[in-house]
């Protein structure tokens, strides 16, 4: 495994272009945790780990933690969201209505996972019980898990959103950030989720990570714990006013944490 050998000068150049020059330590802890989780189940490849970054940076509204959709409070609110979106025609069906057992599958997480069916396949996938239980979405480990497995060629061998993975549009020389929003959304916001993408890769640059690196082990079902400071098992929908603490022990260290238990 290659670490990141300053985190210091990524967080410092991330900073100013991706977070308007101010982050909180929500959104420190948010981004290493996605660092760690692709350390273990990622590609190797430093711009599918930017496109990533990006992705939960458009989703979450810059909170790079897991929210529910509408970046609602509650389930209650969530449902109500989608529902509007239904009687004002943006939407073609009314996806959080519940089912038999009364259970609601609007997005959630990083990346907004939506229909039971989906819940289904991805709960199937990792070996968890999403469709018994959705707001597992919303722990930021499982969330982590969900956005690698659904943007890159993991345990399926294709892109578990779309049918289309990272791979297919950056490999080798090609580095397609715009073409690679069809792994989650068409061509919705393509152009500026592209810009984000190509911030943090330049950041992940600076901060010393090369464009390939070893990862620790080839994907496999399961998610492992995250330290009691990130594993908070709910939706971060406001800012944290405390001072963000920069974890410069690069991923080495964080992962050391994620498996002790204890923040780095």
């Amino acid at each position: 495994m290659t670490a990141l050998p300053n985190a210091r000068a990524f967080f410092d150049a991330l900073r100013q272009p991706v977070f308007a020059g101010s982050m909180s330590q929500s959104q420190v802890d948010g981004i290493n945790r996605l660092l760690a989780a692709f350390t273990l189940y990622g590609s190797g490849d430093r711009r599918h780990l930017a496109y990533g970054l990006a992705t939960s940076r458009w989703e979450t509204g810059g909170r790079m933690m897991p929210v529910r959709e509408g970046f609602a409070r509650t389930d209650a609110e969530a449902r109500a969201h989608v529902a509007k979106l239904y009687a004002q025609g943006k939407i073609k069906s009314n996806y959080a209505l519940p089912n038999a057992k009364g259970l609601s599958f609007y997005g959630r997480g990083d990346v907004q996972l939506t229909h039971e069916r989906n819940y289904i396949t991805m709960g199937t996938l990792l070996g968890l019980p999403l469709a018994q239980n959705p707001d597992l979405a919303l722990d930021p480990a499982v969330s982590a898990r969900i956005l690698w497995e659904g943007l890159l060629r993991g345990l399926s061998n294709r892109g578990d959103f779309t049918g289309r993975a990272l791979e297919d549009f950056i490999h080798d020389g090609v580095c397609d950030y715009v073409g690679a929003r069809r792994t989650v959304n068409g061509t919705d916001r393509a152009s500026e989720i592209a810009t984000i993408a190509h911030d943090f890769d330049a950041a992940l640059a600076i901060g010393g990570l090369p464009v390939r690196f070893a990862t620790v082990a080839p994907p496999k079902p399961g998610v492992p714990p995250l330290p009691e400071s990130v594993a908070i098992g709910s939706p971060v929908v406001e800012a944290s006013p405390k001072p963000a603490t920069v974890q410069t022990g690069g991923l080495g260290a964080w992962l050391k944490s994620l498996f002790s238990g204890k923040a780095a």
